[in-house]
């Protein structure tokens, strides 16, 4: 589900298909539209130490939005981002214990604890009001404003710079229904 919806105007369905011909599922989808402002912050966001692992696996979160870290485990965590677009440590803190961070610029910040080698998770910071994590059959489907845009696809897997790819995306006042297909 995307993280805001503005004035729905066109049905956009994209499916990623990963390298193996198989439906890509945890890849974040970006459609960005000319003109379009950014989301504002709203609510609430956060990403959970539970069962020593990062809960989302992938936090899709707008520009400027605060994230908090709680740790629901017994054991103490690290918490750290070596990634351009955020680097941050929140150094060892216990259960029931919160510590949060601001993230201010886009970009797929890739989380890990300094504890637990076997920990990782991304907090994807975006600018675009049309972002969403794809399905389990590596699909998303939003509303957006038809116009012209473009389409990103990131996931860790993807070997190209920011393991991201981009291509231009036209959206009619129908809509647009596409299948992307990565390559090795």
């Amino acid at each position: 589900m995307p993280i805001a919806t503005a004035a729905a105007a066109a049905p956009v369905t994209i499916q990623v298909i990963g390298p193996d011909g198989r439906p890509l599922a945890g890849a974040v989808v970006t459609v960005t539209m000319l003109g379009t402002p950014p989301p504002a912050p709203r609510g609430s966001y956060s990403v959970a130490q539970r069962n020593i692992q990062f809960d989302p696996q992938v936090l899709i979160v707008p520009v400027g939005a605060t994230v908090s870290f709680p740790n629901f485990d017994k054991v103490r965590h690290h918490v750290y981002s070596f990634s351009k677009p955020k680097k941050f440590e929140l150094k060892l803190f216990g259960r029931d214990e919160s510590r949060t961070i601001t993230f201010d610029k886009p970009g797929a910040v890739m989380l890990g604890c300094n504890i637990h080698d076997s920990m990782n998770g991304v907090v994807y910071v975006t600018a675009s009001p049309y972002t969403a994590l794809t399905d389990a059959n590596g699909r998303v489907r939003m509303n957006v404003a038809a116009g012209g845009g473009r389409v990103a696809v990131w996931h860790p897997s993807i070997r190209s710079a920011n393991n991201t790819l981009e291509q231009p995306a036209p959206i009619a006042a129908t809509g647009l229904n596409t299948t992307l297909q990565l390559r090795r």
